[in-house]
């Protein structure tokens, strides 16, 4: 495992960067397959597909939003990381870790709370029909459920990634895609449970993934190890983590808003079916632009 690490310290500058986007350009493209798995399989439960695929549509921004949170403290505090990092300063590079995986979890469990809370005024808000509504509920209920995975595995792989690891980075990806593609047909038609079928279908996956961090961030390959003995919030360094995530957190929760707004335009104007064809047109959407994000 350490002979997958970059040597961001080395002369060839290029080599290292190279190294270290392309499995980060796989990764992204393995997560284009994670996120369109579920739809494909959706869209074809006998008699029912157009409708379970709208229910779905309408659970996006919650999706989006959870990734926002997950890139706050993530994408926000790994380039931190990083800096401390090359400075030979571990103690801060692991504080930083410590107290983005804090935060992470927090919000985690109160984005579960709050959502299972208010989930049937927020899915109406989102466009929900009577109709929509028993399919959205039951894919959004059991994905809150599996919050704190999401955030640990979307917000933690970063620092795996600062550190030169960015195979291992990578593997969380596939990990969890691989589970989601073997899942959902086994929960959805094995089982015969629809929607929430792909629901736990996606929060298992999650779970392997961030079993997966986890074991990378406290075993004994990772430079930066997760040490909570003793710990303590410090509020500065989570305040620095924040005003540094706070860019790609406005753009993927704004990104959820503008669903939101979508949605209910079309239940007002086109009923089920036009949700149904939005959330196709997403799904072709993100391939078309995965490729051109991965790059960048």
């Amino acid at each position: 495992m350490a002979s997958e690490q970059v040597d961001f310290g080395s002369n060839h500058v290029r080599r290292s960067v190279l190294s270290v986007a392309a499995p980060m350009l796989v990764a992204q493209l393995i997560n284009l397959l994670y996120n369109i798995i579920d739809r494909i399989y959706i869209g074809r439960i006998p008699g029912e597909g157009s409708t379970a695929l709208a229910g779905l549509g309408l659970c996006f921004p919650v999706i989006t939003m959870v990734t926002a949170f997950a890139n706050l403290f993530g994408t926000g505090g790994s380039p931190l990381c990083s800096i401390a990092r090359g400075k030979g300063d571990t103690k801060t590079a692991r504080g930083i870790m410590n107290n983005a995986c804090f935060c992470l979890i927090i919000t985690g469990i109160m984005i579960t709370l709050l959502g299972i809370l208010f989930h049937k005024p927020l899915l109406y808000l989102f466009g929900a029909s009577d109709r929509l509504y028993p399919y959205a509920s039951g894919y959004m209920i059991i994905y809150l459920l599996g919050t704190v995975f999401v955030m640990i595995s979307l917000g933690l792989n970063p620092y795996i990634n600062c550190q030169g690891f960015a195979r291992t980075g990578m593997k969380t990806v596939l990990l969890g895609a691989l589970c989601n593609l073997i899942l959902d047909p086994v929960f959805i038609f094995g089982f015969h449970m629809g929607v929430k079928g792909a629901a736990i279908a996606t929060v298992l996956s999650q779970f392997f993934s961030a079993l997966w961090v986890l074991f990378f961030l406290t075993g004994k390959h990772a430079e930066l190890t997760l040490d909570f003995k003793g710990f303590r919030p410090d509020f500065a360094c989570i305040a620095e983590i924040t005003k540094l995530g706070i860019s790609s957190f406005v753009m993927s929760f704004t990104n959820g808003l503008g669903q939101i707004a979508c949605n209910s335009m079309l239940q007002i104007y086109g009923g089920d079916l036009y949700i149904t064809v939005m959330t196709v047109l997403n799904s072709v959407r993100e391939i078309a632009s995965a490729p051109v994000l991965a790059i960048a």
